[in-house]
């Protein structure tokens, strides 16, 4: 399955400049003719997104971004639309392409204006202030226009990415644009689909401006965005001839006191995913309603970590987490869990425990599949969480090579890191933040694991069939979505 991973490829804004010049320079594409092709680009979705537009606003940065923005605008003056571009910036500092298209917008008869709050009456706005050149926080003047833009109640169209927003990480530079859609050009850039990005750039619409296929291949991208149907499509199908024994068995070890849930939502999402058995080891007290809940689940009380080893010597794979909380009890199943040689999905409680380093010495497995959300992340790598979500692709990774096997960062725009390779699952929604969506999840990534996937294919397959789940549960609202609706729709899918 690592095949389909370049099916979408994501780019840091240093290699989407790469694009551009191995373009212009080593296959003779001119910087003007992509900068119009851009402009064409946006300026066509302007007109499809807002077809009865009278009037636009263009706010120009000093780069090539707004050099986009000047072409636009001259395309919607020949339309007789009514437009004004608002120069932000210093005028000196334009140059080269970004000053042709400014030569050529003025030729034609564009209005050009210095900025104020009070412009921006009716109509469109068009933000091609800053693009991906923004190198620290947003300063004046960008400043008060972008927060002119926000409270103006306007739709926005950003150009490339919505300014103020880092196309590298998805962080927010002090303030940003909230478009109501970006068009990305070239490459598409992979902080548009993690962190606060969705927030702010609306539909998102790509254009490669035509540029020649070869460009692609002498640029490496180390990011691809994930798609469900080619992974739906490279699971192996079943034979007539199939049996329980050809698809594994998950055992899922949690459910503190209190807690039972958490094992009960993962043992039903194994179980509908096709894992061909599940067991759950939780506390005695908990066993009979686990088997009122799923009788297909076989549940076993255990009382202490020894209680383990016959459940642990049947499995394929370990859940280790869901509800587990970090009692001695606790502590004691995990270790007999770390004691074996089982490839493993540890979540919830167990990264919790396993960041507090009591429990191993070395922490550190090719087998594993680590599933935190970003305060677990942050015990995991010692840091705080704003650190995390400031840079999820780099906590991805560094997770991943501290601890070994395979990375989920759990969140908008999740990702999976493994080694040499970092993927994103944008498919989701806000109805998920609603408790046991982890545990749900450990579940379908236990259970494609034991369906002898390899690790970072179980993780991929499954962040894209939980978050689509989600999407098509969302169909009835997003507000009171829970985690076990997301079972059927995960079995639908699969099919």
């Amino acid at each position: 399955m690592r095949g389909i991973f370049d099916a979408q490829q994501l780019y840091t804004a240093a290699q989407s400049r790469e694009l551009d010049r191995c373009a212009i320079e080593d296959f003779g594409q001119p910087g003007i003719v992509l900068m119009s092709r851009a402009a064409t680009a946006a300026f066509e979705w302007l007109l499809a997104l807002w077809p009865d537009v009278e009037q636009v606003h263009v706010l120009c940065g000093t780069g090539n971004n707004g050099g986009d923005g000047y072409l636009l605008a001259d395309l919607a003056h020949k339309r007789r639309i009514s437009v004004t571009v608002y120069q932000l910036g210093d005028v000196d500092r334009i140059q080269g392409d970004a000053a042709l298209a400014r030569a050529q917008a003025l030729d034609n008869g564009v209005a050009v204006q210095a900025f104020s709050p009070e412009n921006l009456q009716g109509g469109v706005i068009v933000d091609a202030m800053l693009g991906t050149g923004l190198g620290g926080e947003v300063r004046a003047p960008f400043l008060g226009a972008i927060e002119a833009v926000n409270s103006s109640e306007l739709p926005v169209l950003a150009v490339d990415v919505p300014s103020g927003l880092c196309g590298d990480t998805g962080r927010v530079l002090g303030t940003a644009v909230r478009a109501d859609v970006t068009v990305c050009f070239i490459g598409l850039k992979r902080g548009l689909f993690t962190g606060d990005a969705p927030d702010y750039t609306g539909l998102i619409q790509f254009t490669d401006l035509q540029i020649p296929a070869e460009v692609y291949q002498r640029v490496t991208s180390d990011c691809a965005r994930l798609e469900l149907e080619p992974l739906l499509e490279a699971m192996p199908g079943r034979p007539a001839s199939a049996h329980k024994g050809l698809y594994g068995s998950v055992l899922i070890i949690g459910g503190d006191y209190g807690m039972a849930g958490a094992v009960a939502m993962a043992a039903e999402a194994a179980i509908r995913c096709g894992a061909g058995l599940v067991n759950v080891a939780t506390r005695p007290e908990h066993v009979s309603s686990l088997v009122a809940r799923t009788p297909e689940v076989m549940s076993h009380g255990v009382n202490a970590g020894e209680d383990l080893a016959p459940l642990i010597d049947r499995a394929s794979v370990l859940v280790v987490g869901p509800g587990l909380g970090q009692s001695n009890w606790s502590e004691q199943v995990m270790a007999a869990a770390l004691e074996s040689t089982k490839p493993m999905v540890l979540d919830a409680d167990g990264l919790n425990l396993l960041a507090a380093g009591k429990l191993v010495a070395s922490p550190r497995r090719q087998d594993w599949i680590l599933t935190p959300h970003p305060g677990e992340a942050a015990r995991l790598l010692g840091v705080g969480t704003s650190e995390i979500q400031g840079d999820r692709f780099a906590a991805a990774t560094q997770i991943q090579q501290r601890y070994g096997g395979v990375a989920v960062l759990k969140g908008n725009g999740t990702l999976v890191a493994s080694e040499g390779c970092l993927v994103l699952g944008d498919y989701g929604n806000p109805g998920m933040a609603s408790g046991g969506m982890g545990d749900v999840l450990s579940g379908v990534i236990g259970a494609l694991y034991a369906q002898h996937l390899p690790a970072e294919d179980a993780a991929a397959l499954a962040i894209c069939l939980h978050g689509a789940a989600a999407d098509l549960a969302a169909e009835d609202g997003e507000r009171g979505l829970v985690a076990t609706d997301l079972i059927p729709r995960m079995r639908a899918l699969l099919g």
